[in-house]
């Protein structure tokens, strides 16, 4: 899967974690006004990688259970 500029798109993981640095970065402060903005359009980027990725894994958990029919509780 790639992106509109063609990089490969992070796994969740990977996402994730660079997003934790980003955030960690901007609370510590120090940064330049350009240094901040280029790290949180980044984190925002991050962000919705890692959304995309929650969303998709509840697409696939929803449709194994509707697969599996209503449940049969006792």
């Amino acid at each position: 899967m790639t992106d509109a500029r063609t990089e490969p798109v992070l796994g969740y993981e990977a996402a994730r974690d660079e997003l934790t640095e980003v955030v960690r970065q901007l609370e510590q402060g120090g940064a330049t006004l350009e240094e901040s903005l280029s790290l949180w359009e980044r984190g925002e980027q991050l962000a919705q990688i890692c959304q995309t990725w929650l969303d998709g894994a509840k697409a696939r958990l929803d449709a194994a259970l509707s697969a599996q029919g209503p449940r049969q509780d006792a």
